[in-house]
């Protein structure tokens, strides 16, 4: 007869009692009376499982998880456990994966046991993910599974649960919790935003008390500054008022020198013409003395010394007109006019 495995299969062939070929998925033609086979599943197998255990502090938790193994030495496990298969159906007589899972799960649930029996509820639900990797080492490290030739792939906790009436209360407490750090945050929110009003209206109080400072600092600088520009003002007025009447001062003190040097001016100016005069009368005296002691013949030949000859011609007419009675007969050439007239002319 011919038999074909599939490749997921480590197949042991044996004859009377012999193993003459082995390896995966495996083929060959047999006689049905002296072969025999042994088929052990290569791939990964999942198992689930779920515990009921008891926490440090006596407390009832449900572990809830998965475990993933592979056989990793198939002819250990075959001679621990029957993997003969039924080569008409390819069907194994008695089916060993129930016993090997269930030989895993045990194995397992003494590692959780251990393991939760350490620790407290609080603690067991919150450490799924630890338990898991603590777990996971142990099976890996574990001797019989050495032994069985199984290699551990996974092993994971979904859930680590107390029963409803405990999961309840502490709910409840877990609710109060809650709502006390609900509370408490509210309250920090309130005293947090009360002290950041505080902060805001002392930082709004500052800012108005600086900017009042600096109004007050500008204020007296102005009035620093008008005071110092009416100072320098007035200061400015009475150096022009003094400017101007040192000015007023000097100019009447000079029309005063002015009309001092006027006066003396004039008081030479009339001491010179008396002087003068004193000199002109003095020479017009001496003069006068000297022509009254002179006969009226020689003053009058004096005063015709220098006289022109029309004048000269003149004063003669003039004498003879005075004398006119006592001429008998004068002759008076027109030529002689026309010379006098010319002259004139």
């Amino acid at each position: 007869m011919y038999v074909k495995f599939s490749p997921n299969l480590y197949v042991i062939r044996y004859r009377n009692g012999k193993v003459v070929k082995e390896g995966t998925g495996l083929s060959f033609f047999y006689l049905e009376k002296y072969t025999s086979a042994v088929a052990v599943p290569i791939t990964n197998n999942d198992t689930d499982f779920i515990f009921e255990e008891t926490t440090k502090d006596f407390q009832s938790v449900t572990v809830q998880g998965q475990l993933t193994y592979r056989i990793a030495d198939c002819k250990k496990v075959a001679n621990a456990l029957d993997f003969s298969v039924n080569m008409k159906t390819k069907t194994h007589v008695a089916p060993p994966m129930p016993k090997l899972s269930k030989r895993m799960i045990n194995i397992a649930e003494v590692f959780i046991k251990s393991r939760i029996g350490e620790l407290g509820l609080t603690e067991a639900m919150r450490s799924s993910r630890e338990l898991a990797a603590q777990v996971y080492e142990e099976l890996r490290e574990s001797e019989e599974l050495k032994a069985l030739g199984i290699e551990i792939c996974g092993f994971s906790v979904l859930k680590v649960s107390a029963n409803p009436e405990t999961a309840r209360a502490l709910e409840a407490k877990a609710r109060e919790e809650i709502l006390k750090r609900a509370d408490d945050a509210l309250y920090e929110r309130r005293n947090g935003s009360i002290e950041q009003e505080r902060k805001i209206k002392e930082n709004e109080l500052a800012t108005e008390l600086s900017v009042e400072q600096k109004k007050k600092a500008i204020r007296e600088s102005e009035i620093a500054t008008k005071k110092m520009i009416l100072e320098r003002e007035n200061e400015l007025a009475r150096m022009k008022t003094e400017s101007q009447n040192e000015l007023e001062r000097i100019r009447l003190e000079n029309e005063r020198v002015l009309e001092e040097k006027k006066k003396e001016i004039a008081t030479l100016r009339l001491e010179n013409s008396k002087k003068d005069a004193e000199a002109d009368a003095y020479r017009i005296a001496a003069v006068m003395d000297a022509y009254a002691k002179l006969s009226p013949e020689v003053l009058v030949a004096l005063a015709t010394m220098n006289m022109d000859p029309g004048a000269l011609i003149a004063e003669a007419f003039n004498k003879l007109a005075g004398n006119a009675d006592k001429i008998g007969q004068l002759n008076i050439t027109p030529d002689l006019l026309e010379t006098v007239m010319r002259k004139k002319a």
